[in-house]
């Protein structure tokens, strides 16, 4: 692996400077604004920490909610998913409890995400991990600290990052432009003598190219422990050498991802790319749905890394979306492919409407989400909003990885196996539909020269007939297409609007909670001003009441004067 410098951990990033025409909503924890309409309340003998600690005299302090936008990262070992499900533990419900505890949603909407507007980027399946997750939603963020109390209230395999304010429009699952999973994959898996099943062992009995049977596993799917190994063997070591020996010096050669493999893999994962039909990679998604056709922008193997003595092929898939089981069926096709238990054509095959196969689906302990993208919505607001992305927490999320996920993702090799264990697996008997192109007569190896000749041949007589015949076609598409593309700005035009009704809302409500703070400054000066004027008057009547008094004084004295 690459070597990683670390550095120091910062929870949330400052902002930089505004720009002329409108200021970034921050994300700083400094000079929180307080609010008199709503406040997260905290469960019963529960702190609350939404509002600041007052002083003695001054009224308790609210906040406001905010629209922001929180990136985090969890492991997903242990978890039902993603997803909330009642009955279940997943990532969802320990995430929203621990929302609820640090005082960034109100008792009153507890269990209730509708009410502030939650929304996730991406779901992930039972035991998949995340380096970069985001969701969305109304919270109290106020006063300073909020990732620091969110932290507090999660588990060590969940961990927040930091958060973005937000539109009072976005929405972390459809603002999501693209979505990039990794899948790593070890080496060995894609070396068709390394864990065979047993139906290819009895196959290959005889022949220059035998197989030898995995000492490792056993047949019942269960990885043996190296102690029971050993004491199976005997007392005396000589036959734990021997069986060693064995599983060492068999017909297999060494097997590493080189050029030659590593150009076979990437021709076979890039077919997924474009758009397909992917019905039969998922489940319960019917050819028909509109949902099962994706697009998948790109998928390669570039790269192997070393963990923990295990090299891994790391696959690198992004998309648009994908749906249950999707890129573990994907992988799945593509190691049964390598390994030669099926044919190259079958991928084609597999995209087809009227086809229904079942597709291996390769373990889930090496897929983990690597990033979700808003291009778009970074585009268009960068002017007024900071940019949500992982950029201010790359160091943060690679050592997570390194934690976490990694970590998490070798162990579980050594300890249970688990490709090993599903390599064995990749035979006809548990997947008849291995042999579908010989069952229904198809060609499995692809066609013959004199076949490709001709198919090029009609592909040239397709593309004069568009050239020429099926103008009117095109310009008919390209009209609809026009046709689309005004509604699709109008839509966006629209949803620009709501955005900046939900942007004056804000400033509106700003600008009232200033005009409230300004009036009470009037208040307070034209109560000091009247104090003022009624002491300058005390005075004044005090020294006309002096001097009358003085008055009196002389003319009595005068009076006393003229009558002596």
């Amino acid at each position: 692996m690459e070597e990683e410098t670390h550095q120091t951990l910062q929870e949330e990033p400052t902002t930089g400077s505004p720009p002329s025409k409108k200021p970034k909503m921050s994300t700083s924890d400094s000079d929180p604004e307080p609010e008199t309409n709503s406040t997260a309340a905290p469960s019963a003998g529960e702190p609350d920490s939404s509002a600041a600690a007052p002083s003695a005299g001054e009224p308790r302090r609210r906040y406001k909610r905010r629209k922001v936008a929180i990136l985090f990262a969890y492991c997903g070992y242990g978890y039902q998913g993603m997803q909330k499900n009642p009955g279940a533990k997943t990532i969802e419900g320990d995430f929203e409890e621990a929302l609820f505890r640090a005082g960034a949603v109100p008792e009153a909407d507890k269990n209730a995400p509708r009410r502030f507007d939650w929304a996730r980027a991406a779901r992930t399946d039972k035991g998949v991990s995340a380096a970069a997750q985001v969701v969305s939603g109304r919270f109290v963020v106020d006063p300073p600290g909020f990732v620091e109390r969110l932290n507090e209230q999660l588990a060590d395999q969940i961990h927040v990052f930091g958060y973005k304010r937000v539109t009072g429009a976005f929405n972390a699952k459809k603002f999501c432009d693209r979505r990039r999973y990794i899948y790593f994959l070890p080496v060995f898996a894609l070396d068709p003598s390394s864990h065979p099943d047993r139906e290819a062992v009895m196959a290959s009995l005889g022949s220059d190219s035998e197989l030898a049977k995995c000492l490792e596993c056993s047949e019942r799917g269960r990885k043996i422990p190296k102690e029971l190994t050993e004491e199976n063997n005997g007392e005396s070591g000589s036959n734990t050498e021997e069986r060693i020996t064995l599983s060492e010096n068999t017909n297999r050669t060494i097997f590493s991802y080189g050029e030659a493999e590593k150009e076979r893999f990437n021709r076979i994962l890039k077919t997924y790319e474009g758009t397909h039909n992917f019905h039969n990679f998922t489940t319960r998604t019917k050819a028909e749905d509109p949902s099962a056709k994706r697009y998948i922008i790109s998928f390669n193997a570039n790269k192997v890394v070393c963990l923990d003595g295990i090299d891994f092929v790391k696959c690198e898939v992004v998309g648009q979306s994908f749906m249950l089981h999707q890129i573990r069926k994907m992988v799945g096709m593509a190691v049964a492919i390598m390994r030669g238990c099926v044919p190259e054509s079958l991928m084609e095959v597999a995209f087809r409407k009227d086809v229904r196969i079942n597709v291996p689906t390769a373990p889930e302990v090496g897929l983990f989400l690597d990033e979700c993208f808003f291009s778009s919505y970074n585009k268009k607001w960068n002017s007024s909003h900071e940019e949500v992305s992982m950029k201010d927490y790359e160091q943060q999320a690679e050592e997570f990885k390194m934690k976490y996920i990694y970590s998490h993702i070798a162990a579980m090799e050594h300890k249970e196996g688990a490709v090993a264990l599903w390599l064995h697996s990749l035979n006809r008997r548990n997947y008849p539909d291995f042999g579908y192109l010989e069952k229904n007569g198809e060609k499995g190896e692809g066609l013959e020269k004199e076949e490709m000749e001709e198919v090029k041949e009609v592909k040239n007589d397709e593309m004069e007939l568009k050239e020429g015949k099926e103008l009117e076609e095109v310009k008919e598409v390209k009209n609809d297409e026009m046709e689309l593309k005004e509604g699709k700005e109008m839509e966006e035009v629209k949803e620009v609007k709501n955005e900046e009704m939900e942007e004056m809302k804000e400033v509106k409500e700003e600008m009232e909670e200033l005009k409230e703070a300004k009036k009470e400054q009037m208040e307070e000066v034209e109560k000091k001003q009247m104090e003022e004027v009624k002491e300058v008057e005390n005075e004044e009547m005090e020294e006309v009441k002096k001097e009358e008094m003085e008055e009196v004084k002389e003319e009595n004295l005068g009076c006393e004067e003229s009558k002596d």
